[in-house]
């Protein structure tokens, strides 16, 4: 009989176990699995097959969906992407297009959420607006719920991209640009509503060196038994936004969120790579910087069954690896889903094994 308990609980407690054991990881020696635009929930049946037939490739792409972001959790993975559109007075995408091409759709906004001031969570405004989080405020209050139920959790990583693109055609959403009072407004929300003690922020890992690249090259992570029940954020942005998150903020001093910044800058530290065959994927997880690549994209691998693009991400040690399918698909027949050898989503980074 105490022999079972004890197996039961190495069983349920595998986190906990890496945690308190001599191998205390940092944090950029672990791999996780988490998923991509994790609060999509799937588009009105009758109106994705009007996108069908408008253009059968894009409706492809767009052909699948997520359970909740706690259930996720509850899973084991251990990274979420969320796509934030900024929404100032409130009501911008309360009333999506989609709406008025397709009569009779089941509400999705029955609490009037989209009507109150604030960052909406979405994929595709008009099109692909289901979410089991309309807003960011939601998603953050779900993220520190479960955590605080569950505080012994190991770090997870929050994937999130400011989205001010849009389909230009008339009648469509415009999105609001986000500036850099916008990112201001954007790190302020996390800190209200997920709190400073469930963060592992940029300034943390700078410590006393003189950039955040160089603390990171400094090999100067948290290890595990410190990051427990904390999440880390970063800016999925190339271009104009990273830039105007980063101004006035160099080495991202008092931002909240990490950026997707280029190795050689003061700023660099996690990298977002999602062609998971890049050859520089494995020199940059070595040299300290953690790395988010994709297992899969479009739809494209689980329709073909075709495991070789999470294979080499497995393989080239990034850190992150974000699918659509860490569960089999229900909107077509495939036996692809992904997860590591013992059907985990969480491991030591095979990189740094010894």
């Amino acid at each position: 009989m105490r022999l079972i308990t004890c197996v039961g609980l190495l069983l349920v407690l595998p986190a906990i176990a890496l945690i308190t054991s001599k191998d205390d990881l940092p944090i950029n020696q672990i791999q996780v699995i988490g998923s991509h635009n994790s609060y999509k929930q799937a588009i009105n049946l009758a109106l994705f097959k009007m996108i069908k037939l408008t253009d059968s490739n894009a409706a492809n792409s767009l052909d699948y969906e997520h359970i909740s972001m706690p259930e996720q959790l509850d899973m084991g993975l251990r990274n979420l992407e969320i796509d934030v559109y900024a929404d100032e007075k409130g009501g911008k995408y309360a009333h999506p297009r989609g709406f008025d091409m397709i009569k009779g759709q089941p509400e999705f906004d029955t609490n009037g959420e989209l009507n109150k001031p604030g960052f909406k969570v979405l994929h595709v405004p008009d099109l692909d607006f289901r979410s089991s989080a309309l807003t960011f405020k939601l998603a953050l209050l779900q993220l520190k719920k479960w955590s605080e139920a569950n505080p012994q959790h190991t770090p997870i990583f929050i994937t999130l991209e400011a989205k001010d693109d849009s389909i230009k055609r008339k009648g469509f959403t415009q999105p609001e640009v986000f500036i850099s009072a916008t990112f201001d407004e954007l790190d302020k929300t996390i800190l209200e509503n997920l709190g400073k003690e469930h963060l592992i922020t940029p300034a943390e890992v700078k410590g006393k060196y003189k950039t955040l690249e160089a603390a990171v090259l400094g090999q100067n992570w948290p290890k595990l038994s410190k990051a427990k029940g904390k999440f880390l954020f970063v800016l999925d942005a190339t271009g104009r936004k990273r830039t105007t998150y980063i101004n006035g903020h160099p080495s991202l001093t008092g931002r909240v969120m990490f950026a997707n910044a280029d190795a050689g800058t003061p700023e660099a530290a996690i990298m977002i790579k999602n062609n998971p065959k890049d050859v520089q994927i494995p020199e940059l997880v070595k040299k300290g910087y953690i790395i988010r690549t994709r297992a899969d994209a479009d739809t494209k691998q689980a329709r073909k069954n075709d495991f070789t693009d999470f294979e080499a991400a497995c393989k080239s040690g990034a850190q992150i690896i974000t699918t659509d399918y860490y569960k089999k698909s229900t909107h077509f027949k495939s036996d692809y889903s992904v997860s590591f050898s013992n059907g985990k989503y969480f491991r030591e980074n095979p990189l740094f094994k010894k």
